[in-house]
């Protein structure tokens, strides 16, 4: 089972991630062949609390993380990326990335990255362009006023986008087929009944190739 690792801290914006989370797990959880599992990772192996309060034990420290062991790094929004606390894990970013696997930012996350000169020569976006420049970054000509963004194996978002970031990762993932993810963001984001034709009738081809 390929793995997937999600980034953990305190005022980690838990409602950034859940769709993509959510959706990576799903087919691990009907035991489909090719399934993603995610796994936790934190500055230690300590307790964080969520914004939303919900309190998660990391699966491993970010020390103990290595790009080799993973298709993914998915980095949420909190309240320090700002600051210095959270360094480690755009350093980590930026190990994943010089490897060739990709890393998925959005809201906070992408300020991070821009600090880490990953940005500075690729197309993104983040909550709107002034934040960013307040990283010191030299990227600010590569700025795209979209929801969500892939350049090679940097996925970046605005924080008040969680399914266009969720179709990000899942694509870049292949955890479905194009048409299908079309169906998904059709359902999730914009209600669309069609929609949910699209993943039922995946849905059953699943079952049907199960049996």
């Amino acid at each position: 089972m390929k793995t997937v690792h999600m980034a953990v801290y305190d005022t980690l914006a838990d409602w950034e991630v859940g769709a993509a989370v959510a959706h990576i797990n799903n087919r691990a959880w009907q035991r489909e062949p090719g399934a993603f599992q995610v796994r936790t990772v934190g500055l230690t192996l300590d307790p964080v609390v969520t914004m939303g309060g919900v309190r998660i034990v990391p699966d491993l420290a970010v020390a103990d993380l290595a790009p080799e062991d993973s298709v993914m790094l998915i980095l949420a929004g909190a309240e320090t990326w700002m600051g210095e606390e959270l360094v480690p894990f755009a350093r980590k970013a930026r190990e994943f990335v010089e490897a060739g696997v990709p890393v998925a930012g959005m809201c906070g996350a992408t300020f991070g990255l821009a600090k880490e000169g990953l940005l500075d020569e690729r197309r993104h976006t983040s909550n709107v362009a002034e934040y960013l420049q307040y990283s010191g970054y030299a990227g600010g000509a590569n700025y795209v006023d979209e929801p969500a963004v892939t350049d090679g194996d940097v996925i970046t978002a605005s924080g008040t986008a969680p399914f266009d970031f969720a179709r990000e990762v899942l694509g870049r993932l292949g955890v479905y087929e194009s048409h299908v993810l079309d169906g998904w963001y059709r359902l999730y984001a914009n209600s669309d009944p069609a929609g949910y034709a699209v993943l039922a009738e995946y849905e059953a081809r699943q079952l049907a190739a199960a049996q």
